[in-house]
């Protein structure tokens, strides 16, 4: 019965992480969009087939990773991937479904792989599904929120808690 115990409480244990070496990171950094202009890093693909609803938008982003608020502040990456509006609810929230890739620092050349709700003006709660590089088989999720910003320009405040 004891070896049974310990034999569970190892499984456990390597299932956890714990003696795979697991660890957590928390990042904290700024995501930029320039949603106007001829800098834009952020495109409408399909356009709503209704005026009176969103639903049916889609949108491409090249978006930029930065180490603070400020539009001068030192790039360390970029978002990119597609976002969607899968709701006919007004504020229903956007789809985003989102690379960070990381071109500078510590973790340059990798990769996270976002997914989730976006409802602006809320604290955003998205999953971490995956990642390559120093982050590969990463799990965790990002709480976000929107920044004031100048017109023409979205920014939004990152956490990312990140287990890999």
């Amino acid at each position: 019965m004891a070896c049974g115990v310990l034999f569970t409480l190892l499984l456990v244990l390597v299932h956890c992480g714990v003696i795979q070496g697991e660890r957590t990171t928390h990042l904290h950094f700024y995501f930029h969009e320039i949603y106007s202009g001829p800098n834009a890093t952020a495109v409408a693909v399909v356009n709503p087939p209704r005026n009176d609803s969103a639903f049916g938008a889609m949108g491409m982003v090249d978006d930029m990773l930065k180490e603070g608020p400020n539009p001068s502040s030192k790039l360390i990456g970029r978002a990119q991937g597609l976002t969607a509006v899968p709701s006919m609810e007004q504020n229903g929230g956007i789809l985003t479904m989102l690379n960070f890739v990381f071109t500078d620092g510590p973790y340059n050349g990798s990769t996270l792989a976002v997914f989730g709700r976006a409802v602006l003006g809320t604290v955003m709660e998205r999953a971490i599904i995956g990642g390559t590089g120093r982050f590969r088989m990463a799990r965790g999720y990002t709480l976000s929120k929107q920044l004031p910003s100048t017109q023409g320009l979205l920014v939004l405040e990152y956490d990312a808690y990140i287990s890999h």
